[in-house]
């Protein structure tokens, strides 16, 4: 059983809102990458579709952007993620790591389970537990880039979904003024800024991962309590 994050035993106080679809104004990159994979949402079931004050909250941080670049947009990546398709990509993370690493997948090896602690890292355990829900199950996380005005996504020095060093925010932080990777930390430091001006929290472990009123938000910001738990839907 993976470990427990270090938000679990914040209690979830629910406001009862329901999963809405993004509105035409926030960008969604498609094919949704999850659903090309075969991930099990169910029949009509969308991903792109969030709790209502968290969809406030990011046309908020897009105004946010365009204040600063006119001509760049979020791009959305990932929104409500249920239970099945949480169990779905964490088995697939964990394969995947293993083919580029020459390892048998359904083996039992230090090499599969060290690795599988680093997969760990970036994908929630897919708990049936309501009391401890992965955070995209809420309605409340939001997986996200940045893009041009064409909604091209613009390089952020590292894919979403990446597994090891190069996902975490700061990751270029120490990267020499005028080259390619300081420009990639300069996007990341943009798009944590106008997500933190909504009122968003970032995963510490993910560049493209912010949240607003689930338990990961509550950690951070010091909260009693979370205003998300898992949504069905």
């Amino acid at each position: 059983m993976a470990p427990l994050r270090p938000w679990s035993p914040i209690p979830i106080h629910d406001a009862g809102e329901p999963l809405i679809g993004l509105p035409a104004g926030l960008w969604r990159l498609e094919p949704h990458p999850y659903q090309a994979l075969g991930a099990p949402y169910g029949e009509g079931a969308s991903p792109f579709r969030l709790r209502r004050a968290v969809i406030t909250r990011l046309e908020k941080a897009q105004q946010r952007l365009q204040r600063q670049q006119p001509r760049w947009r979020l791009a959305i990546f990932d929104a409500w993620r249920p239970i099945a398709v949480q169990a779905f990509m964490v088995r697939h993370a964990f394969v995947e790591a293993c083919r580029q690493r020459g390892l048998d997948a359904d083996g039992t090896g230090p090499a599969q389970r060290a690795l599988a602690a680093e997969v760990d890292r970036f994908w929630a355990p897919p708990s049936a537990d309501p009391a401890t829900p992965p955070p995209h199950s809420t309605g409340a996380a939001v997986d996200l880039t940045l893009a041009d005005g064409l909604g091209r996504p613009l390089a952020m020095g590292g894919a979403i979904d990446a597994i090891g060093a190069v996902s975490e925010p700061d990751h270029h932080r120490g990267a020499a003024q005028g080259t390619e990777a300081a420009a990639w930390h300069q996007r990341r430091v943009l798009l944590a800024e106008v997500m933190a001006g909504a009122g968003f929290v970032q995963h510490p472990n993910e560049w493209w991962h912010f949240s607003h009123g689930d338990q990961l938000w509550a950690w951070r910001q010091g909260e009693p309590r979370a205003r998300y738990g898992r949504v069905d839907g």
